[in-house]
């Protein structure tokens, strides 16, 4: 009985010890240059593969109208669904 004790206490201490090690965390270190900032969206990213025709990197216009022709007719289930 007493062997069945310390089987379930010893255990019972390694399965806390055990958790509580996982709650630990590493120390977060800013390395480097520090936050990199982001250039405007409509700056495009250089390559114009993928590029919606239409739209001209580096005008905010042309990237504002093709945002709201995505958000009218691409994203709207209303109007897409008008034709059924």
């Amino acid at each position: 009985m007493k062997t069945i004790q310390r089987l379930f206490i010893s255990t019972a201490l390694v399965a806390g010890v055990l958790g509580l090690s996982a709650c630990t965390e590493d120390p977060q270190v800013l390395t480097g240059e520090g936050v990199k900032q982001d250039g405007a969206s409509y700056q495009g990213v250089g390559s114009s593969q993928y590029a919606q025709t239409g739209w001209k990197p580096g005008d905010k216009g042309s990237w504002e109208q093709q945002l709201k022709t995505r958000a009218q007719y691409g994203q709207n289930d209303y109007t897409r669904m008008s034709g059924k």
